[in-house]
């Protein structure tokens, strides 16, 4: 990486971001014979993918792995020449969900956790009867008439019910996301659940249809050292030179070639791809196209923290088997779920030694981030050590705030896509990419 540019320098594209999008856009453009550079505010390539590793220890401090079921970055470690270092989560893959202060299992034959078979509704012990008779009376619901956008808690709560919302929904669809259930779309984040009803007129039914099963080698992949090493991979394999940091972006204009004016120098692009947070995106915008900055301006986002710890195995009793834990709201923590690191992956700590990592923030959670880190950290220790049994201190700690990171994809979101698309249309060689768009997780 590079921290200086040579003024008046022309290229074919300007990307705006070495987060993982930015990389992986130069990365493309480059192995199609295109100049690139990228420019980059902040001292390091990544954004919120961020592996720490010291004594034995390989901490993620952002996430940790990659969606099987979304490809891409599974493709793009094939063409890194990496697809052979992914690795499964460890077994068992048991997931729980936390209710009345005790953790229970999602059952086997769930889909996002919502049990698609008789088996796994009987088996599951996170619901009462009246709330396993509702969900099962799903396939007997009527479809949704209307052909509009509703958040996830108000579909959930049309086809399984209000403690399918509280104990799945509202911890698990939204909390993979940082968000508040009553908000998220469930056409942008869920679009499966939504064709689902479409088709058959039953989730659970269509789901049962398809005949899915979850793969022998599990829903998600890492890497040994961790998702830096995607990060460090992608970007040695590019240019020498493409990346250069400690580069905001303070100015972009647009005649025949973009000028585009940093805290490092000027560059001129013929094209210049926005792969920044929604936000930033709409502050380079607003010079270019104030109306279409509005809307990139409209994109929320959350703050979030995650906090790692180290413990001695034999400080935790709990036998941490299986990947980790959400909470809901109504159990009235701080958490927002907690990962047994060491038990989801191999060789994350030391030997005899064990790796969790709590969260918290988020869209339901908005002002948590206003507290100190010792306090944050604190937090977290305290609620894990009640749940999980823990004595003793923990070895070390580490906490990673990620302030205005992580995207809302509220009620409407894919519209506001669609507009912020056709106004591009009138902007030849300004495009714009990202999590704040369309492309949550790696």
């Amino acid at each position: 990486m590079n921290d200086r540019l040579l003024d008046s320098t022309i290229v074919d594209v300007a990307v705006v971001g070495a987060g993982i999008a930015g990389l992986a856009t130069a990365f493309d453009l480059q192995a199609r014979g295109l100049t690139v550079r990228i420019l980059e505010a902040s001292t390091r390539s990544g954004g919120v993918i961020a592996t720490e590793r010291f004594d034995g220890w390989i901490i993620d401090g952002g996430p940790d792995s990659l969606l099987v079921q979304k490809p891409a970055a599974v493709t793009l470690c094939r063409e890194l020449g990496i697809a052979d270092r992914l690795i499964p989560t460890l077994t068992p893959r048991t997931a729980y969900v936390l209710r009345d202060g005790q953790l229970h299992a999602i059952s086997e034959g769930s889909f996002l956790g919502f049990p698609i078979t008789v088996g796994a509704l009987v088996r599951s012990r996170l619901f009462s009867l009246a709330g396993k008779a509702r969900m099962a009376g799903e396939i007997v619901t009527p479809r949704r008439t209307v052909d509009e956008d509703e958040s996830i808690g108000a579909f959930v709560g049309r086809r399984f019910g209000r403690e399918a919302v509280d104990y799945l929904a509202d911890p698990l669809l939204a909390g993979i996301h940082a968000g508040d259930v009553d908000r998220l779309s469930i056409r942008a984040l869920f679009p499966r659940l939504v064709d689902a009803e479409r088709r058959s007129g039953s989730v659970i039914r269509a789901l049962r249809a398809l005949h899915v099963r979850p793969s022998p080698q599990g829903a998600f992949v890492s890497l040994p050292g961790g998702t830096g090493e995607l990060v460090d991979t992608l970007s040695g394999a590019l240019a020498p030179g493409t990346v250069v940091t400690n580069a905001r972006v303070t100015s972009l204009s647009r005649p025949s070639t973009y000028p585009i004016e940093t805290t490092a120098g000027q560059v001129q692009a013929r094209s210049v791809v926005l792969a920044a947070p929604a936000y930033v995106t709409a502050s380079l915008l607003r010079p270019v196209d104030s109306s279409l900055a509005e809307l990139c301006d409209t994109v929320p986002y959350a703050s979030t923290a995650t906090v790692a710890l180290g413990y001695r195995r034999d400080q935790v009793s709990h036998p941490l088997r299986g990947t980790g834990f959400v909470v809901p709201r109504t159990e009235g923590l701080a958490l927002l779920a907690g990962t047994w690191v060491s038990s989801k992956w191999p060789g994350r700590a030391p030997d005899g030694h064990v790796l969790l990592r709590g969260f918290l923030g988020g869209g339901r959670d908005p002002h948590r981030l206003e507290a100190g880190d010792d306090e944050l950290v604190e937090i977290a220790k305290r609620e894990l050590t009640e749940l999980l049994n823990i004595s003793g201190p923990p070895l070390f700690t580490r906490l990673y705030r990620w302030t205005r990171q992580s995207p809302q994809y509220e009620v409407g979101h894919l519209q506001r896509v669609a507009q912020i698309e056709r106004r591009l249309t009138a902007l030849p060689g300004l495009f714009v990419t990202g999590s704040g768009f369309r492309a949550i997780g790696i």
